[in-house]
């Protein structure tokens, strides 16, 4: 692995928002495991500061979010970290318990965590959300995208059924939820919008204004009556299955891990983050 790289997660806060900032442009963002637990700690200073009523998370650079980190040199899958649920170490763990536990930490304990602050969250969206990323939206109370934003679920290619926080028949309708996975193709900032997956489209010049005046517009509200309000209505997501869905698809997900080690060798059926892209581009001619 490389030398560490170095404030891959901003912080600030202001007038009642925090901002908080992938910061991976040379690699679009994608999410190691330093910054997935850097992003986690960076909600939890967000929740605990008073002053803070919204947070905005956003992508530096080009793109939003490639995904989980797949293929750059800081790669650290293979690392322990200081971990947030009540999971042990995965990092010396033998067979498909090493990665079954690393994700259900990392990818589904941490997307819920997420979900679940008292503190309404906007995804700033511009370019790739792809994958892991679109995992990052999904969380979200609400997303604003720019008008080149586009949104994707490739790893069926890889025989996997989605990404960990299996969001997509809540995102979207059913059969468009399977276009969605059974083709990989991109879906559009204005395909999106129509199914009420983004709340708002704006011009990428325009983007971050248009967050931090509709941030602004919220902080107005009282603190508790915008916790409660959020805690209602992912209330009803669950009591429509949204949470046993998801427990359901990350088992049939590592289902596949495991077989795609016995068949070829590797969880991820030999993809990486090049060859995934390579092939994502090629579909997409």
């Amino acid at each position: 692995m490389s030398e560490q790289e170095d404030n891959i997660v901003l912080y600030s806060a202001a007038d009642g928002v925090a901002v908080i900032t992938m910061n991976r442009p040379e690699y679009n963002n994608a999410q190691n495991g330093r910054m997935t637990y850097l992003l986690d700690d960076a909600f939890k200073r967000a929740v605990a500061d008073d002053e803070v009523k919204v947070i905005v998370l956003r992508g530096a650079g080009k793109h939003f979010s490639a995904g989980h980190d797949i293929g750059t040199p800081g790669r650290d899958v293979h690392l322990s970290q200081d971990r947030v649920t009540m999971w042990y170490d995965h990092a010396n763990k033998p067979g498909a318990e090493f990665l079954y536990v690393r994700e259900a930490e990392a990818y589904l304990g941490m997307c819920r965590r997420w979900r679940e602050i008292p503190k309404p969250v906007i995804a700033e969206v511009q370019g790739a959300c792809i994958a892991g990323g679109l995992m990052l939206a999904w969380v979200c109370d609400l997303i604003v995208a720019s008008e080149d934003a586009f949104f994707s679920d490739p790893v069926v290619r890889m025989g996997i059924p989605g990404v960990e926080y299996f969001a997509h028949p809540f995102e979207m309708p059913p059969r468009i939820a399977k276009e969605f996975l059974f083709t990989g193709h991109k879906m559009s900032a204005q395909r999106a919008y129509e199914l009420h997956m983004v709340n708002r489209i704006v011009p990428r010049a325009m983007l971050s204004d248009e967050v931090n005046a509709l941030a602004q517009e919220i902080a107005k509200m009282p603190r508790l009556g915008l916790a409660l309000t959020k805690q209602a209505i992912n209330f009803a997501e669950d009591q429509q299955g949204k949470r046993a869905t998801m427990d359901a698809a990350f088992a049939w997900h590592h289902f596949t891990h495991a077989q795609n080690e016995l068949v070829s060798g590797d969880r991820l059926s030999g993809y990486d983050g090049r060859k995934m892209a390579a092939e994502n581009k090629a579909k997409d001619k």
